[in-house]
């Protein structure tokens, strides 16, 4: 599991430091180059094989429902193998930074299965949004837990 949260700078050629205990729990979980793939206000970073189980997931119930189609089209065609580098660094596309907004300081989130990268403002925003409902959130996400009970 991924936990934490980090500040990074990219470079100007778009490449960005992977915290070194993120780092070494995609090279526990995985021989193969992590994942990196648009969501919806970041981009999210999977090992390798998690990604192939996502991947399974969306393409089986994207059959015949048209949001899953383009929910499909929108994961599957941002995807590409993101190699991490001898300085721990991964290279990330344009077209993926363009998706994010993701410029100059940028967060790294480690939320579980995966790792968000964020446009540092976008996060910052989104974190504020989040902890102005956090009590409703709190009460939803209990009433989760005592159902799975």
């Amino acid at each position: 599991m991924f936990r934490g949260r980090f500040t990074h700078t990219m470079d100007t050629k778009g490449r960005m430091s992977i915290p070194s205990g993120f780092r070494t729990e995609l090279e526990r979980r995985s021989q193969q180059a992590p994942i990196l793939t648009t969501a919806y206000e970041c981009l999210h970073l999977y090992p390798f094989e998690d990604w192939c189980e996502v991947e399974r997931n969306i393409v089986d119930r994207a059959t015949e429902d048209l949001d899953a189609q383009a929910y499909q089209r929108m994961m599957l065609s941002g995807a590409t193998e993101c190699p991490i580098d001898k300085q721990g660094r991964v290279l990330v596309p344009q077209y993926l930074r363009d998706h994010a907004g993701i410029e100059r300081e940028v967060t790294i989130a480690g939320v579980g299965p995966r790792i968000e990268f964020w446009d540092k403002s976008r996060f910052d925003a989104d974190l504020l949004k989040t902890q102005a409902r956090f009590s409703e959130i709190s009460s939803k996400m209990s009433g989760l837990k005592r159902k799975e009970s």
